[in-house]
């Protein structure tokens, strides 16, 4: 049975310390989460709540977030939540358990999944996409191993059937990720003939249907908020509204923005030509009079001297590309630095792209032209947007029906008390 503690400073320190000592965190890990602890302790304490349970931390998380879609939030408020649920586990049970399952490799199947796993890293995959892929397929492989399987060529579908029964049917998003995963890996297998036949095919379909979140949209006097709260004395400042103004009037994403060269700059013909990032489409778009001059003021004021093919450049020497992360991290400074309200909302350059989206509906804005200025390949991946569109959703309204006023006394009334 687990051992009361009588303070809160005792139960927070043994909680450090397996944290410090058995999932290996740094010492300023621990540190941190005290400080968040300590921070929550002196609110509650602010409320005339002196003891802590599971129950008190839970409760205050409903507190400050209410029923809130965890995927909605911030990365601090994320960082927040977890750190206010290690502390009721800790409670609860006494210690900690990892969530970080050690990836196994092993064997000549493991050999072919790190193969694959290369092959995804040439084909410039998302790293969290290769992740994932790893991930699922070291659990796979573990299984295999467990039932002395160490050849591909002795996989069926009845081997795949009875892996996918250990899955928690709970948890369908794994389920279908599994499948995914061993998917492709075998179609990779085939392609490269190291499968004599295509035992992909052999890999059962789910119904498993994502639902898209909400996306994270700024009103237009916010969105020109935080560009004029951009401080364009200095070259960092130049560029780091040329790059807002690049994400915020023409939706380009943060890897399309880090990766422009001169060559995709059509001044006589005032567009932008590149292919996307994302999904190798080559897209045209309007250079904007204010891009336009953003841009311009920063070539002859803000960029260092550099025979970099690259539009924009970092900061200090050695003056290299920037890249999507600091592109993002740009945007987000911004933001914080305007004053605008960002809570439980993402603040990156793709909610530059959902915002303007968002502006186009309002204005009434034929759904394949918005297709066409984001560069979706379809305008399936565009009605994403419609739910952001509230004034037109309110269009769609009916009428709830009345009541009769018989409904309330039937069978004596009072629903049938």
């Amino acid at each position: 049975m687990r051992k009361i503690r009588t303070t809160f400073d005792q139960l927070i320190f043994d909680a450090g310390e397996v944290l410090l000592n058995k999932l290996l965190r740094t010492r300023n890990t621990v540190i941190w989460y005290r400080v968040y602890w300590r921070r929550m302790y002196r609110q509650l304490l602010a409320q005339g709540i002196s003891e802590f349970t599971s129950a008190v931390g839970r409760q205050y998380l409903v507190n400050q977030f209410g029923e809130l879609d965890y995927a909605t939030l911030s990365k601090r408020d994320k960082d927040l939540m977890k750190i206010i649920n290690v502390l009721c586990e800790f409670y609860d049970t006494g210690t900690l358990v990892s969530y970080k399952e050690r990836i196994v490799l092993d064997g000549p199947i493991g050999q072919l999944v790190n193969q694959f796993v290369a092959h995804l890293v040439s084909l410039r995959l998302k790293p969290s996409t290769i992740n994932e892929r790893k991930h699922y397929l070291s659990r796979f492989c573990i299984s295999l191993n467990e039932k002395g399987l160490i050849s591909m060529d002795q996989l069926d579908k009845f081997v795949i059937l009875d892996y996918l029964k250990t899955l928690d049917v709970r948890r369908p998003t794994v389920a279908h990720m599994t499948l995914r995963a061993i998917k492709t890996f075998l179609r990779y297998l085939f392609e490269q003939g190291i499968l004599k036949t295509d035992t992909s095919l052999s890999v059962p379909k789910d119904n498993y249907k994502k639902q898209a979140k909400l996306p994270s949209v700024f009103k237009t006097d916010e969105i020109q908020q935080m560009i004029g709260s951009i401080d364009r004395s200095n070259a960092c400042g130049k560029r780091n509204y040329a790059i807002v103004l690049l994400a915020a009037r023409l939706g380009l994403r943060a890897s399309d923005i880090a990766g422009m060269r001169f060559e995709n700059l059509h001044w006589e013909q005032s567009t932008i030509l590149f292919n996307q990032y994302k999904t190798g489409r080559e897209l045209q778009l309007p250079l904007l009079a204010e891009v336009g001059e953003a841009i311009i003021d920063y070539l002859k004021y803000g960029r260092p001297v550099s025979e970099e093919p690259y539009v924009f450049l970092l900061a200090r020497s050695p003056f290299g590309r920037i890249h999507s992360s600091s592109v993002t991290n740009l945007v987000n400074t911004a933001f914080v630095a305007s004053g605008v309200n960002i809570m439980h909302r993402h603040y990156g350059p793709h909610a530059l792209r959902h915002s303007l989206a968002g502006l186009l509906l309002e204005q009434s804005t034929v759904l394949p032209v918005i297709t066409e200025v984001l560069g979706h390949e379809s305008s399936c991946s565009t009605k994403y947007y419609l739910r952001v569109d509230l004034n037109s959703m309110k269009q769609c309204m009916l009428d709830v029906p009345a009541v009769p006023n018989d409904f309330y006394s039937q069978k004596g009334g009072y629903f049938y008390a």
